[in-house]
C-alpha cells in the first residue's frame, strides 16, 4: 500500500497528466486539422506543449517532453519526416536550454522565454535553409506567418511571465 502511494504524489500526477494530455494532443492534431481543414501545426501545438511542460513540470520532464513529442508525432502520423522531426527536437531543446540560461541572467520571465524562443527559431530557419538546400527536406521554408509566430511567441512568453510571477 506505501508503495502504491508513492506512485500517486501530486507532482507526478500532474506531470503524468501533462505528459499524457500532451502526447494525445501531438496523435489528434493530424485527424483535426483533416477534418478541420485547417493546418493546425502553424499554430506551433508543439511549443505550446512544451511551455505547458516547463511550467507545469520538471525542467528534466520538460527535456523530455522536448524531444518525444516530435518522435511520437513521426510514429503516429508520419509526420513530419525523420529528418525534420530531428530538427523541430534541437530547435525545442535549444529553445529550453535558452530559457533556462536567460532566466539566471534577465530578472524577467516574459523576456527570457521571448528571447529563447526567437532565438531557437533563427536557429530552425538557418537549419531547415542548410537542410533544404542539402536537399534532405522540402517544403517551404516558412511555412509559417511570421506575424503568427510572433503572436504564439508572445503569448506564451507571457503565460511564462504569469505562471511564475503568481508562483512568487
Amino acid at each position: 500500500m506505501k508503495t502504491f502511494a508513492l506512485l500517486l504524489t501530486p507532482s507526478k500526477s500532474k506531470t503524468f497528466l501533462v505528459d499524457f494530455l500532451s502526447l494525445a494532443a501531438i496523435a489528434f492534431i493530424p485527424a483535426l486539422s483533416h477534418m478541420l481543414s485547417i493546418p493546425i501545426y502553424i499554430f506551433e501545438p508543439m511549443r505550446i506543449l512544451l511551455v505547458l511542460s516547463l511550467v507545469h513540470t520538471s525542467k528534466k520532464n520538460a527535456y523530455l517532453i522536448a524531444v518525444l513529442l516530435p518522435l511520437f508525432s513521426f510514429l503516429i502520423s508520419a509526420h513530419p519526416s525523420v529528418v525534420k522531426s530531428m530538427l523541430i527536437t534541437t530547435e525545442l531543446l535549444l529553445n529550453l536550454f535558452l530559457f533556462f540560461l536567460a532566466v539566471r541572467y534577465i530578472n524577467n520571465n516574459f523576456a527570457a522565454a521571448f528571447a529563447s524562443i526567437l532565438v531557437s527559431k533563427i536557429y530552425y530557419y538557418a537549419a531547415k535553409f542548410g537542410l533544404a538546400s542539402a536537399g534532405f527536406i522540402g517544403g517551404k521554408l516558412i511555412a509559417t506567418p511570421f506575424y503568427l509566430q510572433l503572436i504564439i511567441a508572445g503569448a506564451v512568453s507571457t503565460y511564462v511571465y504569469f505562471f511564475y510571477k503568481n508562483a512568487e
